[in-house]
């Protein structure tokens, strides 16, 4: 089996425990543990014998997930990152949870804000500093 062959079969995915050929790696700078692989329903820490199933299991595919800092912001990782096909239905998320999780979010933020100015106006307000007083009111009509 050429090396193509063999890439063809490797699969970088998120969630590789829910696949039937999943490897799990971390580096140390990560709260993740270091390696698990699973096969079925099986799991096992022990790297000798994953990577003997590995060589003996070319002809099936690998779901490989990485763990690393920065993960999610590496280019390079994303470009190689595919969906994970055996991710159960429950943890995907679709357009309308991500629409509803950025409006809380901004909602969030923008109740964060104003309360940080009430508490501002109000330090205002006891310092008789009219012109914090007011630069503050205005932010929060803003708002």
């Amino acid at each position: 089996m050429s090396h193509d062959q063999l890439m063809e079969k490797v699969h970088f995915v998120d969630e590789a425990q829910f696949c039937p050929r999943g490897l799990i790696m971390s580096t140390h700078c990560v709260e993740s543990v270091p390696f698990r692989f699973y096969k079925e329903n099986i799991m096992t820490t022990d790297a000798e014998k994953s990577f003997h199933d590995i060589r003996l299991n070319r002809e099936e595919d690998i779901y490989i997930q990485l763990n690393f800092k920065a993960a999610n912001i590496s280019y390079q990782y994303a470009a190689v990152l595919e969906e994970n096909p055996f991710m159960p239905n429950l943890l995907h998320i679709n357009d309308e949870d991500r629409i509803i999780a950025e409006k809380f979010l901004q909602q969030s933020i923008v109740s964060f804000q104003k309360e940080k100015l009430l508490s501002q106006i109000d330090e205002a307000l006891d310092n008789h500093d009219i012109s914090a007083f007011r630069k503050l009111t205005e932010q929060l009509k803003q708002l």
